[in-house]
């Protein structure tokens, strides 16, 4: 990856263990554990999060959410959106993600938690987001925007560290 990382630097160890436990309750797995090192730095006007030189995640409204190339690495077990075949050219061209075409989601998903989401048939990670409604309201199938989503296989971000 030639991506271009301007004012990169380590964070401080206690900094890494706050965000550690962010991560942790957020997310239900150990992240960043004492063996790694994590840089902050920025690609264009994104800020990013490295984690062993891998840009794993990008900065969305204060908060630090998975890139697709963190959540392949990762994998976290919480917060995940399971979304029907028909949906996924939507999502990868940017859509939002609608109730109706969620096959399975994690039920403890609240309103605004950012999620992980994925197809059914690979469960390869697609796309990230913000839950409009709760998990339990997805599962029931209520009409409208389950999920904002942020960042996508083939945006912006995704061509910037992975070429066009």
């Amino acid at each position: 990856m030639a991506v271009k990382i301007k004012n990169r630097h380590r964070l401080k160890e206690r900094d890494v263990k706050e965000l550690a436990a962010d991560l942790q309750t957020r997310f239900g797995t150990d992240l960043l554990n004492g063996k790694v090192a994590v840089d902050i730095g920025s690609v264009e006007e994104f800020t990013v999060l490295l984690v062993d030189d891998s840009i794993d995640f990008i900065m969305y409204n204060n908060k630090f959410v998975f890139t697709l190339q963190g959540l392949m690495k990762h994998q976290p077990k919480a917060k995940y959106v399971v979304i029907d075949m028909g949906a996924v050219v939507f999502i990868t061209k940017g859509a939002d993600v609608m109730a109706p075409g969620i096959t399975e989601v994690d039920l403890l998903i609240q309103k605004d938690d950012v999620v992980w989401i994925c197809d059914e048939k690979h469960r390869k990670p697609l796309a990230t987001g913000i839950a409009m409604m709760s998990g339990e309201e997805m599962k029931t199938k209520k009409p409208g925007k389950a999920v904002k989503t942020v960042q996508y296989v083939g945006d912006r971000f995704w061509m910037l560290t992975h070429g066009s």
